[in-house]
């Protein structure tokens, strides 16, 4: 057993890597961040979620850092949320610059404070595309820095970086997980848009499985 740090947002990558950790009897300190970003109802799953399973959990307001964020279409009010798929051009202004690099730095400090070993997030290969730092070689060298930074080492660690959605959804209908306890859209509406980059993929995820997602969506794209 291990006491760990998972980065959980409250998204479907995040809440099966929360799980994982837990089904492998680690000892699991949850951490959120509300970054200014438009879709925090996924915080609120994270907080019902930990809230179900007694785990330990804390959201950090770190909204200031938004003001630094102007280009992204996930904390700016000026642009709108892109629709289509992730492999689109346009998709490039859902990306918050540095973001990984700041919630882990964050999460690696809180690691050595509570004197965990490890720190777990859920990076994985359908994010390579459009998010840099979601890359092999951004954990490798994060994870480096990671034990270097401070005298105790802190492992980062993504137990899907290999993987994709449709792995990760293997894995969760294996663990039995219930999806509808999670949010993914980035609009930020009452219900699921069904067209933004993050509910298609989400949507593809749940075709392939052939499964029906549990969540409510405005509309679906095809």
């Amino acid at each position: 057993m291990a006491r760990i740090v998972v980065v959980y947002s409250g998204g479907m990558d995040s809440f099966t890597v929360l799980h994982k950790a837990l089904k492998e009897e680690n000892e699991v300190f949850a951490l959120s961040f509300d970054y200014g970003q438009k879709h925090n109802k996924e915080l609120e799953c994270a907080k019902q979620v930990t809230g179900e399973l007694a785990v330990a959990h804390k959201i950090l307001d770190i909204k200031n850092i938004s003001s630094l964020f102007t280009s992204s279409s996930l904390v700016s009010n000026e642009i709108a949320v892109p629709e289509g798929h992730y492999q689109a051009e346009n998709m490039k202004s859902t990306v918050v610059p540095n973001r990984n690099m700041i919630l882990l730095s964050l999460a690696i400090g809180y690691a050595v404070n509570i004197k965990a070993s490890e720190v777990w997030y859920g990076a994985h290969s359908g994010d390579h595309i459009i998010y840099p730092d979601c890359r092999p070689e951004f954990v490798e060298i994060m994870d480096r820095a990671s034990k270097v930074a401070n005298f105790e080492p802190v492992k980062v660690f993504a137990p899907y970086l290999n993987s994709d959605k449709v792995g990760i959804l293997k894995d969760g209908f294996a663990m039995g997980l219930d999806y509808s306890k999670t949010w993914t859209c980035y609009k930020g509406l009452e219900r699921a848009c069904g067209k933004c980059g993050s509910c298609v993929e989400r949507l593809e995820a749940f075709e392939v499985h052939n499964k029906l997602d549990p969540l409510p969506y405005l509309s679906t794209v095809g």
